[in-house]
């Protein structure tokens, strides 16, 4: 069932539903809410600037390599699954799109290669694995599984992996346990899932009492899904689709409205995600536009911007020769802000006691990392670049980005596990494209930013 709200453009609004009859139940909740969702104008309450702080890390993966002797493998997304019983063989999966999936322990050591297969579903092509969340404690088979989510963007639906509660010490930590004919999230037919504007970025949504969801981006399209797991068969699936549009357009102070630059077809895409498991706030990194909150279930509050990449409002025009887009007047200096450089990219939450916590965010274009407050406005911290030590090497071009406050292994004040491109450290081979992903340890953020540390329950339903 699919029930749909889309937003228009930032001046005027209309919603409606559409699609295959829908949950009654559902669109109420749905539309209860208010819908006027628009991006406000800049606001003259810049967040504080912080330097740069830097910290470092001495612990990456193998690399992984984008051509045929390594399986097409490019690295993307994280993400931590924490062991309850063992924190010392907690694991970290992570996203290789055509490569498919890896596994590593908390020494960088591979433990699982899983090949990005073809979908069970009867017009299924192979995958490709772009993002990854878990799930704890979904009902399967009679009892709690923890679960590791993953977008397939090949075939525009979710993947489901069960975890082994042994973690590291595990044969086989992950197995795959997706239902077979599986809705698409965003396309229409096959045809249009081959068009590529698929599934792309997501995040799990565990609310206290409330059944486990997931949100999804679109690749190539300023839109939003969520759509609730369940046990289908004996298997795990999705239903409940519900979608809405952030916007694409924005007024600015100088009377113009603003259009992020692409080619032509293309709209200003999300795809960091991550969603507050006490608030059910998403925030939701808009690649060239800034970082968002959302309230879920959507509708339920408007959404608001709470910062922009440095060259928002600068007005571009594409150029179909170089393949490039250009600034109109380049001496204009936009109405940006001060820390995100586009791409805007991960998105994940350290969690603090309470309300408290703080929000990281990848600003790609420069190396670095945006760190906010979780509570109120989310102002602005700081922010840190990440120096390799020891055979290491920095983090350069970060997509992806998970972090727990919990302590696993050697990371007594939690982790923060991050992709890296392009690779250059020990383990890269000349003339070939390489990506990896790099461990730091919270306590080195917190000490270069004067933060706090907790262990906390965080985002993890089996510690609250």
């Amino acid at each position: 069932m699919i029930c749909s709200t889309e937003y228009g453009n930032v001046v005027g609004m209309t919603s409606f539903l559409k699609g295959a009859a829908v949950s009654a139940a559902a669109c109420a909740l749905l539309l209860a809410a208010p819908v006027a969702a628009v991006a406000a104008p800049p606001s003259d309450n810049e967040p504080a600037t912080a330097p740069f702080a830097t910290v470092t890390t001495d612990n990456e993966t193998p690399a992984l390599y984008d051509d045929d002797e390594g399986g097409n493998a490019v690295g993307d997304d994280p993400a931590i699954w924490v062991n309850a019983d063992d924190p010392d063989a907690s694991i970290v999966i992570v996203t290789a799109k055509e490569g498919g999936l890896r596994v590593y322990d908390l020494h960088d050591e591979e433990l699982q290669s899983l090949a990005a297969t073809v979908a069970p579903r009867a017009d299924g092509g192979l995958g490709r694995y772009n993002n990854v969340d878990i799930a704890y404690g979904i009902e399967f088979g009679g009892e709690p599984v923890d679960v590791a989510v993953v977008s397939d963007r090949y075939n525009d639906q979710l993947r489901f992996f069960t975890i082994d509660q042994a973690g590291a010490d595990a044969a086989t930590p992950l197995v795959e346990v997706t239902a077979p004919e599986q809705p698409f999230l965003f396309s229409a037919d096959r045809a249009t899932v081959d068009e590529g504007h698929t599934a792309y970025g997501l995040a799990v949504w565990q609310p206290q009492g409330g059944a486990a969801s997931v949100a999804i981006t679109q690749e190539g399209a300023p839109m939003l899904a969520t759509a609730r797991i369940f046990e289908v068969d004996g298997r795990l699936g999705y239903t409940d689709v519900l979608k809405t549009e952030i916007p694409s357009s924005f007024p600015l102070p100088d009377g113009t409205t603003w259009t992020p630059c692409d080619e032509p077809g293309i709209g200003p895409q999300l795809e960091g995600l991550t969603v507050d498991q006490r608030t059910g706030v998403l925030y939701a990194a808009q690649e060239d536009v800034g970082l968002w909150r959302v309230q879920l279930p959507f509708g339920s509050a408007e959404p608001k911007l709470i910062d922009r990449v440095k060259d928002f409002g600068i007005h571009d025009a594409y150029d179909p020769e170089t393949e490039e887009c250009e600034p109109v007047d380049p001496e204009a200096e936009g109405f940006g802000g001060s820390v995100l450089e586009a791409d805007a990219e991960g998105v994940d939450l350290y969690y603090g006691p309470g309300g408290t916590g703080y929000l990281i965010v990848s600003s790609q274009g420069d190396d670095t990392f945006a760190v906010y407050r979780r509570q109120g406005s989310n102002r602005l911290v700081g922010s840190f670049r990440v120096e390799g030590v020891d055979g290491a090497d920095e983090i350069n071009g970060s997509d992806g980005l998970a972090v727990t406050n919990r302590p696993v292994g050697d990371y007594l004040q939690g982790l923060l596990v991050t992709h890296d491109e392009p690779e250059t450290g020990a383990d890269s081979e000349e003339g070939r494209e390489a990506t990896n992903f790099s461990y730091v340890a919270w306590e080195d953020v917190a000490d270069a930013l004067g933060l706090s540390v907790s262990t906390a329950a965080g985002n993890d339903p089996r510690f609250r």
